[in-house]
């Protein structure tokens, strides 16, 4: 467990680091520590984290360079306005009447504590590391599970492949059991390793990200896959969407290269 926190002398970013801890943490306690806060800023953060490319997609129809960015370019316009809201509604019904009570149940079991330090900037990188190859790790057994048991894909997985041509926001479209499985996943990913509650919350934090850009429908110049090469991106995981198989690992390519799941 890597719940031992520090501010060391050496530590350039250890002050910075300490003063946005007390920051954050001055007169929140009670929200910090709320059950309701992960499923709350998941939904929150998925939000704000689609707004870019709610924007692309309207740019889309108008701006041929958009158009070009787009993975599946001859398979149809961006989605529409009325499928962005579609969407979102169906996402925000399922963490009200599922996501949200039973996270809080798991928070409330978990019983997070507030260290008075912050971590150092190399404990920061080690924990968010570990964690998002720990979340990659579970997530590729458990999609490789929903693939390869009809009775899961079935009852599980497959609303969420309706998308065969994703949108940034149908990372979370998907039945109320895979949304509460991955929040899961990620909760436990974080409570294995141990993570102070900075690391943890830069962890979700990126793992938004990574589930948003993979399923923007972009290409784009800047996408994080582009600068590093362990990552998939967008083209590989469209392209399982395109082939309903292959390429398990939600953000890393590793696991797919080693157990021959690879799709280029």
């Amino acid at each position: 467990m890597m719940n031992v926190t520090s501010t060391e002398h050496g530590d350039p970013c250890a002050p910075v680091l300490q003063e946005l801890w007390q920051y954050v943490k001055a007169g929140q306690e009670e929200i910090l520590v709320s059950p309701y806060l992960p499923a709350s800023c998941a939904f929150l953060t998925h939000m704000l984290l689609c707004a870019p490319f709610l924007a692309l997609d309207a740019l889309g129809s108008v701006c041929r360079r958009v158009r070009w960015w787009r993975i599946a370019a001859g398979s149809g316009p961006p989605p529409s306005l009325r499928q962005w809201f579609d969407c979102l509604w169906r996402i925000l019904f399922k963490y009200l009447t599922a996501i949200l009570p039973a996270t809080a149940m798991f928070q409330s079991l978990r019983s997070p504590m507030l260290p008075d330090l912050a971590p150092s900037c190399w404990q920061l990188f080690v924990e968010v590391l570990a964690c998002s190859l720990l979340f990659d790790t579970l997530y590729f057994i458990w999609h490789f599970s929903l693939h390869r048991v009809s009775w899961l894909y079935r009852n599980i997985h497959q609303l969420h492949h309706q998308h065969k041509v994703p949108f940034a926001l149908a990372a979370q479209d998907a039945s109320s059991t895979e949304l509460l499985s991955l929040l899961l996943i990620a909760l436990i990913s974080a409570w294995v390793v141990g993570c102070h509650p900075l690391s943890e919350a830069l962890f979700h934090l990126i793992n938004s990200w990574l589930a948003v850009e993979d399923h923007c429908g972009y290409d784009l110049p800047w996408a994080l896959h582009r600068l590093l090469p362990c990552l998939g991106g967008a083209p590989h995981h469209q392209t399982h969407h395109s082939l309903h198989r292959g390429n398990y690992a939600p953000y890393f390519t590793h696991w797919d290269h080693l157990f021959g799941t690879y799709c280029a």
